[in-house]
Order: structure tokens, then sequence, then C-alpha cells
């Protein structure tokens, strides 16, 4: 596995780490979308606090996985149910 030393700015800090390199532009771009939602509160809400609008990035970051966990749930439901109601009918016709 090799790997890529990167730094990754977040916010006003610069982050050293090393990645994988077929992972380099995922987290590239996973720290682009952190700075853009950390610019998006700061005019929002005119907050400066380097501290507090991480704890909100964190926050709104947690709340979008939670709702993608409860979508995935549901669409893996669905799809037993219609794997089931498919082997069902495949069961009749044989």
């Amino acid at each position: 596995m090799q790997t890529l030393a990167i730094k990754l700015k977040i916010g006003d800090r610069e982050y050293p780490m090393r990645v994988k390199i077929e992972d380099e532009s995922k987290i590239r771009h996973a720290g682009k979308l952190i700075n853009e939602k950390l610019r998006k509160y700061k005019d929002e809400f005119g907050l400066d606090d380097t501290q507090d609008l991480l704890a909100m990035v964190a926050f709104d970051c947690m709340v979008e996985s939670l709702e993608t966990k409860e979508i995935n749930a549901g669409d893996s439901e669905q799809i037993k149910s219609s794997i089931s109601h498919i082997s069902m009918l495949l069961e009749k016709a044989l």
C-alpha cells in the first residue's frame, strides 16, 4: 500500500497526514466540503470562533449521516421485500 504525505487545511489550521494514493482526491474533497460549511456558517451566523464553527459543522455532518443511514435502512427493507416477492413468484412458476 503506497501512501502520500499531504497537508490538509481545515479552517485556519493545516493538518499533515499520510493517505493512500487512491484516497487522496476523496480526502481533499472532504476537506473542501468542510471548509465550505465553515464559510457558510461563518457568513450565516456571523461567528468568528473556529471552535464553534467546527462544532456546528460536526453536528451538521452527524445529522446528515444519521439521515443517510435511515434512508439506507428503508431502502434495504424495500429491496429485501422485493427479492422475497420475486423469489416467491419464481417458486410458483417452477
